[in-house]
């Protein structure tokens, strides 16, 4: 069984029905990952001219599908790796496997604000690596105040006339070395104990509502794209208590397998990654799971 379905779950799935292991993904209430939030991708190899999120998760999809494997559209609701084979129960069925797969990804941290999620590809984004190259010769936001936020407003300056990163704070929680470059930029400036209390725009974003959380007083920001850079966190509350997690919650895997805290178990994408966070990189892990759970299954003599 593969628990999620994207780009990781779903390589996995490829690979493991190609290899008849008679894969079942449960892929969720809402199937295919981050990437059904994406309009174009351009940096996933094969597609030169570039290739809408949803269209490229349907494709994989299809692919797994065409080997054999098979999908369940409903969330994991309970799992249980205390005993053989393992369980994975969605809503009032019970579904049982030989080996799992963890797929379940992790989801930005969203600043709430209204009109943030309505624009979500539409001027806001969470992956300045993943979208700031469609956001040429505008001024753009980055709201944070971490490592995180500062790399992703340093990265951005490649692009934008300017970066203004919004801070609640009066001082950078980044560390010394990555503040000090961000406020040397001068492409880059911080607005202080500030947050971002509506995203406007009509169709697409041009202007944030800031609070400054010491006067209250309110103003308006014009911006060609907002890049929220609070955080991710993973989706791996299923497993906690049964795998072994980082501090941030993230599955520890014993490098450079997939291979979890207990045995028949492997997990992929970004449930383990914390770094690199990319459709490739996810992809690529998902292939590694699938074969490190063929040969394990061969080791067992199955």
């Amino acid at each position: 069984m593969i628990v999620g379905s994207g780009p990781a779950g779903l390589t996995a799935a490829l690979y493991a029905a190609r290899a008849t292991l008679d894969p079942l993904v449960v892929e969720g209430a809402a199937p295919m990952g981050q990437l059904m939030l994406t309009t174009e991708i351009e940096n996933f190899p094969g597609f030169p001219d570039g290739i809408h999120g949803p269209e490229l998760m349907e494709k994989i999809r299809a692919q797994a599908a065409r080997f054999g494997a098979k999908f369940v559209t409903a969330d994991a609701t309970r799992v249980d790796l205390s005993r053989r084979p393992f369980v994975v129960e969605v809503g009032e069925a019970t579904h049982e496997a030989s080996v799992l797969i963890v797929a379940t990804g992790a989801t930005a941290r969203m600043l709430g604000a209204p009109g943030e999620r309505e624009h979500l590809g539409r001027g806001v984004s969470t992956c300045a690596t993943c979208d700031g190259f469609f956001f040429r010769g505008v001024p753009l936001v980055v709201a944070g105040g971490g490592d995180s936020a500062v790399e992703e407003a340093i990265f951005l300056t490649r692009f934008a006339t300017h970066v203004s990163i919004v801070h609640r704070r009066d001082r950078l929680r980044a560390s010394k070395i990555m503040a000090a470059r961000a406020l040397a930029n001068p492409k880059i400036d911080v607005i202080w104990d500030s947050v971002i209390e509506e995203v406007r725009g009509e169709g697409a974003v041009d202007r944030l509502l800031l609070r400054n959380v010491r006067t209250e007083e309110t103003t308006e920001l014009a911006t060609g794209g907002l890049f929220v850079a609070i955080g991710h966190q993973p989706t791996t509350g299923l497993f906690r208590g049964q795998l072994d997690l980082d501090s941030g919650g993230y599955i520890e895997v014993r490098h450079p397998t997939t291979a979890t805290s207990v045995e028949g178990v492997f997990a992929c994408g970004d449930a383990v990654d914390r770094i690199y966070r990319q459709a490739i990189t996810a992809a690529g892990s998902g292939c590694a799971a699938a074969i490190d759970a063929e040969r394990w299954l061969e080791t067992q003599g199955r």
